[in-house]
């Protein structure tokens, strides 16, 4: 992939604030610049920042609807009534139901939890989930991370006698579902302080405001919070604001007393004798988690999650592996076939977006097969495929680009839509693929800018070797966690030359391993650069080079640094 380096050099004005502020938090003014990009510019702020605390945690009673949501729900218990947990199959929705269900279940038996097959009943809100909660006696069902836009069903199950609460992160429509209470930091009319919450998160504030409600100390909560961050990592919310309070516990209870049914997939992933990152989160807990929906049924999820016998959950996390490994091998051939289907379209070169469908693809995986195809071609990608009689799919994007709205200006040809930014679901009759196809281009043609259609490498700034010294590798890695709105800083170093014993390695010979130094200090610097082999015969003419990097710690020999190569070009001669 040729990237773009983008780096906007400060003015001296931000020099200057940077070394005050790098002076008064006792760090480098190379991280006292990461701040000020952050929005933080006192020694107090980097300290709240380094430092989340739980009682930084806004009132939940701010959000619209919470006080109608718990005083529906202490009702339903005073009642003895039966509640049903309702969410989505992915793992910002297994992971909020499994969060509510543990937390009521302490204190009210007469609870259930349902999540819809992704096959049969499709996304959101079923209309054979509601007849399940009428024949099971349910009178109060809470839905999370779907719900909002889920009109016609909530209205259903109304005049069955059944209240809904609703806990979504989702974009909702003008018209909003007659449930008793919406909690949604994203509704026209929101009270709530923090829109970007996950799914999960909005079930946290409901239980905290619960729990407050009721006396119930928030160290009964507290415990919860790996759930939280898990989902958190995996729905790829950003990581400042409230979410950093949550995310940064979460990964504390998470690294150090983990539920049961995470502990046994952290054990499943080989993570356990090493500190778990929101990276492990996004490329290997939350992966198998989301493949019980993908591959089965999401409640088999939701089971691992709340199990209490360990030896129990890891044979429930060996089978949601054994589903992983189905769902790689169904990755892998459809993106070979949607790969060529691409190619084999000769107007690619002139297109903005990519819109591909094959009605005998595996639906759970399409939503990974539309990541891989904007990842190679750096274009808003929807892929899909037939269910029943509707083409549903799986819509991702480009850094910068608004998906959703690009869909929803094609609305009249769907069905069903719903989703984020960067990434959205939607169904339509198949006759109109053709014209949303049209539609859908024309709007990306018109609305994406140029520098959106390929892809850049931000850089954070530029350094030395000599800077890179323990101290500021120990504040660096204070910005944990990573993630949107807080990416792990990208650094560039000028003109640096193979230390003589650069190689490559890996099973296809496609990395190589480095041993670099520069011309202002005698630091021999490890990097690593994954599927840049292609470079290592200019390595070796002992010229210089360029190269954009984050700064990592070696998980193979503890402590030491090692940098992981973004990319490597030629030395501009100066």
């Amino acid at each position: 992939m040729n990237f773009k380096w983008n780096y906007q050099p400060p003015i001296q004005e931000q020099i200057e604030a940077a070394k005050a502020l790098a002076r008064e938090a006792g760090i480098s003014p190379i991280l006292g610049k990461l701040l000020l990009k952050r929005g933080i510019t006192s020694a107090a702020e980097a300290k709240r920042f380094f430092r989340p605390q739980l009682n930084e945690l806004h009132d939940p009673f701010l959000m619209k609807d919470m006080s109608a949501a718990v005083e529906r729900l202490n009702q339903a218990m005073g009642k003895k009534e039966r509640i049903l947990v309702y969410g989505d199959y992915d793992v910002d929705g297994v992971t909020s139901v499994a969060l509510v269900y543990k937390f009521i279940l302490q204190f009210y038996s007469n609870i259930d939890y349902y999540i819809p097959d992704r096959y049969e009943e499709g996304y959101g809100v079923s209309k054979r989930g509601i007849d399940y909660a009428y024949e099971t006696g349910v009178k109060l069902i809470i839905v999370l991370d779907c719900g909002i836009k889920a009109v016609e069903a909530i209205g259903y199950a109304k005049e069955k006698g059944i209240d809904f609460i609703i806990c979504d992160h989702h974009v909702p429509d003008e018209v909003l579902p007659p449930a008793v209470a919406i909690l949604n930091a994203k509704r026209k009319d929101a009270t709530y302080p923090y829109e970007h919450l996950s799914g999960c998160g909005v079930g946290f504030k409901f239980m905290q405001a619960f729990a407050s409600n009721n006396g119930i100390e928030f160290q009964c909560l507290a415990p919860l919070l790996d759930l939280v961050a898990v989902a958190i990592a995996s729905d790829i919310v950003p990581i400042m604001g409230e979410n950093r309070v949550l995310a940064y516990h979460g990964l504390k209870q998470l690294n150090s007393n983990p539920s049961v049914g995470l502990k046994a997939i952290v054990d499943i992933c080989g993570l356990q004798s090493k500190e778990i990152t929101m990276n492990d989160i996004v490329f290997k807990i939350g992966p198998r988690i989301n493949a019980s929906g993908r591959i089965q049924n999401g409640k088999e999820a939701v089971e691992l999650l709340i199990e209490k016998d360990f030896a129990l959950a890891l044979e429930k996390a060996n089978q949601i592996n054994a589903y992983n490994e189905t769902r790689k091998d169904l990755d892998k051939s459809m993106t070979e076939e949607a790969t060529k289907l691409v190619v084999d379209k000769e107007s690619l070169n002139q297109r903005r977006s990519i819109v591909i469908y094959n009605e005998k693809w595996h639906k759970g995986v399409i939503g990974i097969v539309a990541s891989r195809l904007m990842e190679t071609y750096y274009r808003p990608a929807v892929v899909l495929t037939r269910t029943e009689e509707l083409a549903t799919g799986s819509a991702r994007s480009v850094i910068g680009f608004d998906v959703y709205k690009a869909i929803e200006s094609c609305r009249d040809l769907l069905e069903n839509f719903g989703g984020h930014t960067y990434a959205a679901g939607l169904s339509m009759k198949i006759e109109n693929v053709a014209e949303f196809a049209r539609r859908f281009e024309a709007y990306v043609a018109e609305h994406i800018a140029q520098e959106q259609t390929s892809p850049v490498l931000n850089i954070d700034a530029l350094i030395d070797f000599k800077d890179i010294t323990p101290k500021f590798h120990a504040d660096l890695k204070k910005f944990n966690p990573f993630g949107p709105d807080n990416h792990k800083p990208v650094f560039c170093t000028h003109h640096v030359y193979d230390y003589g014993t650069s190689k490559v390695v890996g099973r296809n010979q496609e990395h190589i391993k480095l041993e670099l130094v520069d011309n202002k200090s005698n630091n021999v610097m490890n990097g690593i650069a994954f599927g840049q082999s292609s470079q290592a015969r200019y390595i070796k003419t002992k010229r210089a080079f360029d190269i954009c990097f984050t700064i990592e710690e070696n998980t193979h020999k503890h402590g030491e640094i090692q940098l992981q190569i973004e990319d490597i070009r030629q030395a501009e001669t100066v």
